[in-house]
């Protein structure tokens, strides 16, 4: 097998596995989301959004990373290298708009404290300790 078909390969087993990526995230995502519903869990629909959320960005990350390597690695033209310039500009636009939606931030901004999904919600009634 030579180079060029090797990494040819290569790329297209990481484009799988973003593919896979995404649509495990979609899975578990739902899946979680009808869990909680059944047990009363909350929140239900903001979890779903931020586990939906990461998983698409990780898919995302490895969709680009696929075609860095197709690109550069196999087909080094002006014209393949503008066309993954573009690809690369409408991913990284949509991981950024991703990450605002999933984490409330912009990717360059510090972390807020973690998220317990499992700790009760600030509007929900007290409970006696009787």
């Amino acid at each position: 097998m030579e180079f060029g078909t090797t990494i040819e390969a290569i790329g297209q087993v990481i484009d799988v596995v973003g593919v896979l990526a995404i649509v495990v995230g979609v899975l578990y995502a739902s899946i979680d989301a009808g869990l909680r519903g059944i047990r009363g869990r909350y929140p239900i629909y903001d979890r779903f959004r931020r586990v939906l959320g990461r998983a698409i960005l990780l898919g995302l990350e490895l969709l680009v990373a696929a075609d860095i390597i197709k690109t550069v690695a196999v087909t080094p033209t002006l014209d393949s290298v503008l066309v993954l310039a573009i690809i690369v500009l409408i991913r990284t636009f949509l991981s950024w708009s991703l990450e605002l939606e999933v984490s409330g931030r912009w990717p360059w901004q510090k972390r807020a404290e973690p998220i317990d999904d499992d700790a009760p919600a600030e509007d929900a009634a007290p409970t006696s300790s009787r």
